[in-house]
């Protein structure tokens, strides 16, 4: 099997990633800081230790403002749903994800909010002169995904970032296929809000993301919960992490977590310049097919969107599947924005997403299949 599908989740991880999870079945079985016994402690300074490293590595000054999250979509909502105000407006781009469009169409359909799209005007990615025309003397906040889950595309987020501080707007980045290979300091680059996916560009397990908070505005909660602090009370504590974080967390996961962050911190070069090499590479490749390809050369991140003529991206995906065995995703990727601007709502986009752990020859075997598709199994279709 060759599995080029990491936007969605990565495939292989890193040794150090399968020890941390399977250690701390052993050693971190206890609840992390509910208790004061020797075991519970212990996992809590894990739990904590993970928090601080998150930190360090986004340019996060506040380490409890590292909220651990089941995903990022939950760090999504719980940003979206905890600083909206009614009668506020919101900006997102194109690129965003369900899991930021649909929180932000069910606070309009409530009565909530307003919000607008930002549509990107240069074709590697959303810049601030996109976003300039929607903002509102009661623009609250804006949310701009880092790069596309769809083509790649890549946000100037440092101009963004300026702007919003310069207007006391929140600025929120969605950073699910940035991380890992994109440098980010939330503090040089002035972003209050980030979210992010474990189990993608860190090569953590799934069900475990977070949510990084770089702003002295206060948070509601959309949980509300058992948290070990203040427990007399009934009402949610207001200090941060235990705010947000209600409930167990998981060591398992925050201890693979923790191991992905350091083998990227010590990869960080190469895993990005590999990155950058396959994707130029398979792009460069693709181009020669004649395919409609919607990745501009530029947005070598990992993520490569292209179609063959008009044939549905599911059918190309299936057949890639089934009959050599290359694992890629085709369809909308819970982005229907960024396929209303692509033109592709009739037929999706076959994605291509890269991980460190591909190689040039996969890439050939991917080729290889493409070219045959092309030429012998789609024209016998055709004439069919």
């Amino acid at each position: 099997m060759i599995y080029f599908d990491n936007s969605a989740s990565t495939f292989i991880k890193p040794k150090q990633v399968i020890s941390a999870v399977n250690d701390s079945l052993t050693l971190y079985t206890a609840n992390p800081g509910r208790s004061g016994h020797n075991a519970s402690i212990k996992s809590a300074l894990m739990v904590e230790k993970a928090r601080e490293n998150i930190a360090k590595h986004f340019g996060l000054n506040i380490i409890q403002n590292v909220i651990f999250t089941q995903n990022c979509t939950t760090a999504l909502n719980m940003a979206i749903f905890g600083y909206t105000k009614k009668g506020c407006h919101i900006i997102a781009t194109e690129n965003e994800h369900n899991s930021v469009l649909r929180p932000l169409e069910n606070l309009k359909k409530d009565g909530v909010i307003e919000y607008d799209i930002a549509y990107q005007h240069n074709p590697t990615g959303i810049t601030l002169n996109d976003i300039l025309p929607y903002v509102k003397n009661n623009t609250s906040m804006i949310i701009c995904n880092h790069i596309s889950n769809v083509n790649g595309a890549k946000a100037e987020i440092d101009e963004i970032g300026k702007f919003c501080k310069s207007k006391n707007i929140l600025f929120m980045l969605d950073c699910a296929q940035s991380c890992g290979h994109e440098k980010i300091n939330m503090e040089e680059q002035n972003i209050n809000l980030l979210a992010f996916a474990g189990h993608k560009g860190f090569y953590a397990p799934q069900a475990i993301g977070c949510l990084l908070i770089n702003t002295d505005k206060e948070i509601s909660p959309i949980l509300h919960g058992g948290t070990g602090t203040n427990s007399l009370e009934l009402f949610q504590p207001s200090s941060l992490p235990e705010r947000l974080e209600s409930g167990t967390l998981s060591s398992p996961l925050i201890a693979g977590l923790n191991a992905g962050l350091n083998f990227v911190e010590s990869h960080f070069e190469e895993i990005k310049y590999k990155l950058d090499d396959l994707s130029t590479y398979l792009n460069f490749e693709l181009n020669k097919l004649d395919f409609k390809i919607y990745t501009q050369p530029e947005n070598s991140s990992g993520v490569i969107a292209f179609n063959i003529d008009d044939f549905d991206s599911s059918e190309i995906a299936t057949i890639l599947n089934e009959r050599y065995g290359i694992c890629v995703r085709g369809g909308y990727h819970c982005a229907p924005l960024k396929h209303k601007a692509l033109k592709t709502l009739d037929q999706g986009a076959v994605r291509v997403s890269l991980s460190y752990f591909n190689t040039f020859s996969e890439i050939q075997h991917l080729l290889y299949a493409l070219k045959n598709i092309k030429n012998k199994i789609l024209k016998q279709t055709k004439c069919k």
